[in-house]
């Protein structure tokens, strides 16, 4: 088994980033990363629901879209986001209220997030992502270790 190496969540993909390399996956088990997004292509969100709506989406609006991409499932993640803001808006879509509404996410969960990771802003708060998931690669999934870290990102302002 190779050495427990820690990856971000950018890195850990099966698809994009464990399999292409030289070494193939069965050479990345025991792989440890920290993440808050289901990963396309790992087979244990085959029959989860969230995935399979998102592959009919890129089916629909993006064919040749790379559906094993993390990257390309952040961005589906982050358009739920924007469109529950713009639900809480109502009929008010000033500038204003979007801004608010933004500002004040409460335990939204997008479905391309973990099951646990919830999104939560506040008008001195706009980071919306707060917390991950410890997960080790066993050589053909992710699995997790422990519960959802409840304080994975510092809350020092952004400079």
């Amino acid at each position: 088994m190779a050495p427990s190496l820690p990856s971000n969540d950018a890195a850990a993909s099966i698809g994009t980033a464990l399999n292409p390399r030289e070494r193939g996956v069965e050479n990345s088990a025991g792989a440890i990363s920290a993440t808050f997004l289901k990963d396309p292509s790992d087979p244990a969100w085959k029959d989860d629901p969230a995935i399979k709506n998102w592959l009919s989406f890129m089916d629909k609006y993006y064919p040749s879209g790379d559906k094993g991409s993390s990257a390309a499932l952040y961005g589906y993640a982050a358009a739920e986001t924007l469109v529950q803001v713009v639900k809480q808006c109502g009929d008010d879509l000033s500038r204003e209220n979007v801004m608010r509404q933004a500002a004040s996410l409460r335990d939204y969960e997008p479905s391309g997030l973990l099951p646990g990771i919830k999104i939560n802003t506040g008008p001195e708060n706009f980071r919306p992502i707060k917390q991950m998931r410890l997960v080790q690669f066993d050589g053909r999934t992710w699995q997790p270790i422990g519960d959802v870290l409840e304080t994975a990102f510092s809350d020092a302002p952004l400079k």
